[in-house]
């Protein structure tokens, strides 16, 4: 028997009241109530957290913590939900994204990244976009995964990364492109998986996968409007003899041994992204360096030659701010959901030490 993926939602609460709700990975705070049409999402709507009324962003606001405030869903009557609605997705077998909800209207993405819009209500269909994944990959397609992590919303447009390497904006309201964007060398064995973020009008991917191939990290920024290129920013060193981008990658080349470029050096940046408003600053993790095996990449009496995590800042250049560096084997880098504590909260934390 073949079990095809739906989209469930949740049902009443108490039985008088409809709760529209999410698919399966959103959490069972969402409530999509109250919502006011036409809400701008821009900078200041991502950074308020006192709001519930809509699923902005991947998690949630820009500090990641992916924590509603909403209130009518509690432990006394969560035994009281149920299906309000489901709709059936045949083609689809991976659904791991986070959905986006913007004024009752679900955006979510599925197997090799095709993104509907729905009635949050009553799950009816708005609109499908299917951006050819298996036609752009080419050779590519024999080994790669149909996952992706998520969507960016802003200002009335929805982007996608895709797993060939792009990054597409949608209208929100038709999905029809707008434009999209190569943000890879397709002769490498570059993927997307992870979502993208937007802040102050960039758009920012990272990319994948060290695991079939030599590739060298980076993160992107591109503009929402027109998706041209804004700044890019590697994580690990290239080759000496071409130069460095910057200061960082100087200091982080002093760290490798041999001839590393030829490996790429791995540290990809496939979705940790996290936005810090307050000092206009990116924080990004990075995954496992490349070669895998550090005594390749890295002298006994230099330990530490992994790759960058560190704070960029989102305006023009993408500038380092500060950056860290770690012995890294295995993909167990801090590639999960970098989540962001309040000024308030940090300066607690350090009074209390």
């Amino acid at each position: 028997m073949t079990v095809q993926p739906r989209i469930r939602a949740r049902a009443t609460l108490p039985r008088s009241v409809t709760v529209p709700g999410s698919i399966l990975s959103l959490a069972a705070s969402l409530l999509i109530a109250c919502t006011q049409a036409g809400t701008l999402v821009d900078d200041t709507a991502l950074a308020n957290e006192a709001s519930g009324d809509n699923w902005l962003a991947y998690g949630r606001t820009h500090r990641e913590q992916r924590h509603s405030p909403l209130t009518q869903i509690t432990d006394a009557n969560l035994s009281r939900l149920g299906v309000a609605w489901y709709l059936d997705l045949p083609n689809d077998r991976s659904l791991v994204s986070t959905p986006l909800v913007v004024d009752g209207v679900m955006y979510f993405v599925g197997s090799y990244n095709v993104v509907r819009a729905a009635d949050a209500a009553t799950g009816a269909l708005k609109w499908e976009y299917d951006p050819k994944v298996l036609e752009h990959a080419g050779r590519r397609e024999r080994i790669m995964w149909d996952i992706s992590r998520g969507l960016a919303f802003w200002k009335g447009r929805v982007y996608v990364g895709t797993m060939d390497g792009r990054l597409i904006g949608l209208d929100a309201r038709t999905g029809r492109d707008f434009w999209s964007t190569l943000t890879v060398d397709t002769t490498k064995s570059y993927w997307i998986t992870g979502a993208p973020r937007v802040m102050k009008g960039k758009v920012l991917i990272g990319n994948g996968v060290t695991e079939m191939g030599p590739i060298r990290g980076y993160v992107t920024a591109y503009d929402a409007e027109t998706g041209k290129q804004a700044w890019r920013f590697y994580t690990v060193p290239g080759n000496p003899a071409e130069g460095f981008e910057n200061q960082a990658m100087a200091m982080a080349a002093k760290t490798w041994t041999g001839e590393w470029w030829r490996f790429g050096g791995g540290g990809t940046v496939w979705n940790s992204i996290t936005y810090d408003p307050e000092f206009g600053a990116v924080y990004i993790g990075t995954g496992n360096g490349a070669p895998w095996n550090r005594k390749i990449r890295s002298p006994p009496e230099r330990p530490r030659s992994g790759h960058l995590r560190q704070g960029a800042r989102v305006g023009r250049t993408g500038a380092t701010r500060y950056a860290g560096d770690r012995t890294e084997r295995w993909v167990l880098a801090p590639q999960g959901n970098l989540r962001r504590r309040s000024r308030a909260a940090r300066c607690r934390s350090c009074a209390g030490r």
